[in-house]
């Protein structure tokens, strides 16, 4: 067996095994400089899906741009300075309260952009989804529909669209009817992988990132998304990668500049 054939195999093996073991508790708000008894419980709001799927889509909404463990933190914090308890809450407050509250507090990089997003995402949340946010993906439905319902929301890009249900499948064990249309997300670490592993050539675009995903495994390309991240972000840092720790070590090529 070639060794990228090897890397492939070692890949899929990973994401199947992320895929089919039971669902724990959801960990968006980690790292070395967060708070762990505000992380673990916003996290714990987090794993409880059924109740607050409304926090999860305005999750997905945020995280663009910035550190994810911050993104997913502003649901949260807006929830907390606004006395938010239920959905309905939110529906008191105009486009120009949350815009304040963003530049107020800081809580973007892109503060009166982003909290339009966030005044938008609740309004289709409650016009079109009658306040209840998990009918979004409730019902067995194919992976391109739920891309798609994900795509209607405000600064959403298939980015995010298709992380959204890649989440919502391998962390959640939400029922598909299939997962041909749940992309990677090609984000830095990502194409830095890639590019070691010899996938691609040299600063591949997003489109040679997903087609690439596509080619290697049509049935589910998001299979990759959650492994590949991981090797990016913990090993193949883009100065002094961490060769020896990562468990493709034995296979890759590492093209490194």
């Amino acid at each position: 067996m070639k060794k990228q054939d090897k890397i492939i195999e070692i890949l899929k093996k990973r994401g199947n095994k992320l895929l089919s073991q039971p669902k724990v508790d959801i960990e968006f708000i980690q790292g070395d400089n967060v708070d762990k008894i505000l992380a673990k419980k916003v996290n714990s709001i987090y794993s409880n899906l059924n109740k607050y799927s409304y926090l999860f889509v305005l999750g997905c909404v945020m995280d663009r741009q910035m550190r994810s463990e911050k993104s997913w933190m502003i649901p949260y914090n807006v929830t907390e300075w606004l006395h938010i308890k239920q959905f309905d809450d939110f529906l008191a407050f105009s486009e120009d309260d949350f815009i304040d509250l963003f530049l107020k507090k800081k809580l973007h990089r892109f503060n009166k952009e982003m909290a339009k997003n966030f005044y938008q995402a609740i309004q289709l949340i409650h016009t079109k989804y009658k306040d209840k946010a998990f009918l979004i993906w409730k019902g067995n439905l194919r992976s391109a529909t739920i891309v798609l319902r994900f795509l209607e929301f405000r600064g959403v890009g298939i980015k995010i669209a298709t992380m959204a249900a890649n989440i919502l499948s391998r962390e959640y064990k939400i029922s598909m009817k299939d997962r041909i249309c749940i992309d990677i997300s090609p984000d830095v670490h990502i194409k830095t992988v890639f590019k070691r592993l010899g996938f691609l050539s040299d600063n591949p675009s997003a489109e040679e990132v997903i087609y690439k995903a596509r080619e290697l495994n049509p049935e589910y390309p998001g299979i990759f998304d959650f492994s590949v991240f991981e090797i990016g972000k913990k090993w193949c840092r883009a100065s002094n990668p961490l060769c020896k720790k990562c468990y493709l070590n034995k296979y890759c090529p590492k093209i490194i500049d």
